[in-house]
């Protein structure tokens, strides 16, 4: 199964509120932070709502 990592590459300054909950539900606080996480529909949802702070990778492991 593949996993998304996560990496937060802008800050969540000027944000809308719906994009910092989304940026809270997949765990990223800080400017590079990254996380993991399985990929699903409910992940790529998430991530396409805040597509402009982050940067995904895919990894299969």
């Amino acid at each position: 199964m593949a996993t998304l990592k996560i990496t937060q590459v802008k800050s969540r300054i000027g944000a809308t509120a719906n994009q910092c909950k989304n940026l809270d539900a997949l765990g990223l606080r800080k400017i590079n932070q990254s996380v993991s996480h399985t990929d699903s529909a409910i992940i790529k949802g998430m991530v396409e709502r805040v597509k402009h702070l982050v940067k995904v990778e895919v990894c299969n492991e």
